[in-house]
């Protein structure tokens, strides 16, 4: 008997947008589609039927992975896997996706952080290519990151939030942080709402003083990141990095904190901070987490 066909589900789910893509067992996009991130049970019922009808009939399928915002809980081994955690997302804070997509659709589920699913993507598609470790950091309206070591990320007891690091400010620097947690982290000082604090409606170009606070402090951030997790690569994603030159000059603070101190031994050998090479990093890291699902099911591993 001929098995039936599966289809892979990669979905991403972000602050304003959700984005799913439905592919078949060739890599083939069957639908691709976003929609913006209304309430859980709007969003389930969109995805259950955006799935559905994408399924060619007959077809199984084999796995969903699913890159998610946090803070949410993505420990395998925890029965929550999947519950969202306090979030100022409209209803979002104890819903688990996870678990309704799972009782929905009826097939495996696997979950972790959209930064995560970005690292796993860009060790495997992009620029992290051939390097064992690599960490993926996004700046964007908030501060994130993952690390991908040969395929599998970094969780615990809950998972990296780097943008909640605390750094030094630069002398003068009074400017109030944006995080309404901590007064010197570098997500509250150097995420999007705080340069548009910063630069009044300025471009990051024109705005030179803002520009040496952004290198200094993601500067920090990557010497942090380094003696921490020790990355053959860090890896830059999100909109405040298409400022050109700025990578290279993080790299040259970062350099610059650690003082030739043994770690930036790994930092040897060109460019060690470099731009994200995958325009979706977190849909597509989702899709790879999909197909391991579907792998390790047929294999009859849970």
């Amino acid at each position: 008997m001929t098995p039936a066909p599966t289809v892979l589900v990669g979905i991403e789910t972000g602050g304003t947008k959700i984005v799913c893509r439905v592919i078949d067992e060739a890599g083939r996009t069957l639908t691709d589609t976003r929609f913006p991130t209304v309430t859980p049970d709007r969003v389930v019922d969109t995805l259950v039927a955006t799935i559905q009808a994408a399924r060619p009939a007959g077809a199984q399928i084999g796995g969903i992975g699913v890159a998610s915002f946090g803070p949410v809980i993505v420990d395998p081994a925890s029965p929550n896997l999947g519950r969202m955690l306090a979030t100022a997302k409209a209803g979002w804070t104890g819903f688990n996706l996870t678990q309704a997509l799972k009782t929905r659709l009826q097939a495996p589920v696997v979950i972790d952080t959209d930064v995560n699913a970005a690292a796993i993507a860009e060790q495997a598609l992009g620029v992290g290519r051939g390097f064992h470790s690599v960490a993926y950091i996004t700046v964007g309206t908030g501060i994130g990151g993952g690390l991908a070591i040969d395929g599998w990320t970094l969780k615990g007891g809950l998972h990296p939030e780097i943008g909640h690091l605390p750094i030094r400010r630069a002398e003068g620097d009074d400017h109030p942080s944006a995080c309404g947690f901590h007064r010197d982290c570098v997500e509250g000082l150097t995420a999007g709402p705080a340069l548009a604090a910063r630069l009044g409606g300025r471009r990051l170009d024109a705005a030179p003083e803002v520009r040496a606070l952004v290198c200094d402090y993601l500067g920090q951030l990557s010497a942090s990141l380094l003696l921490a997790w020790s990355p053959q690569k860090i890896i830059f994603g999100g909109g405040v990095m298409s400022a050109p030159g700025l990578l290279s000059e993080i790299e040259a603070r970062m350099r610059l904190e650690l003082n030739d101190y043994g770690a930036s031994v790994v930092a040897e050998g060109g460019p060690y901070i470099v731009a994200a090479a995958l325009e979706n990093a977190g849909l597509e890291g989702a899709l790879i987490m999909a197909r391991t699902a579907s792998q390790s099911t047929a294999r009859g591993r849970p």
